[in-house]
């Protein structure tokens, strides 16, 4: 089992800045990767951003590249999602994961993703 602790969600201004934070617990040396996701009113969850657990490589979302940087702490256990140049369009209920599949290659389909946080709300203002 794997627990994971989101927080750092708030209100900003459209062009202002966030960093979110993922805290993991249990079993992490069991996680692969680890993966943030959005998701809007009436929308569906979509991938943010991930980062290999091994390696550190990171993935992002085409809309996110530029605003948007995964990084994790050097015990590997919490990651951090900083965005800047926020805008209205990326108010969401952001969400970790941890993808704990025996695998070679990261993985931006949430399916993949056993373990998840509560999520924390981000709203941008215009």
């Amino acid at each position: 089992q794997v627990q994971l602790v989101e927080s750092g969600g708030g209100l900003v201004q459209a062009g202002g800045s966030l960093r979110l934070s993922c805290v993991a617990s249990g079993r992490t040396f069991s996680i692969y990767a680890m993966g943030w996701f959005r998701q809007a009113p009436g929308k569906e969850r979509e991938f943010v951003a991930a980062i290999r657990s091994s390696t550190g490589q990171t993935y992002y979302a085409n809309s996110m590249k530029g605003r948007f940087t995964i990084s994790r702490d050097n015990a590997k256990t919490t990651v951090y999602l900083q965005m800047s140049n926020l805008k209205p369009e990326d108010a969401a209920v952001y969400y970790c994961a941890a993808d704990v599949r025996t695998t070679v290659r990261v993985s931006v389909y949430e399916s993949d993703y056993r373990y998840w946080g509560q999520g924390t709300q981000v709203t941008v203002s215009s």
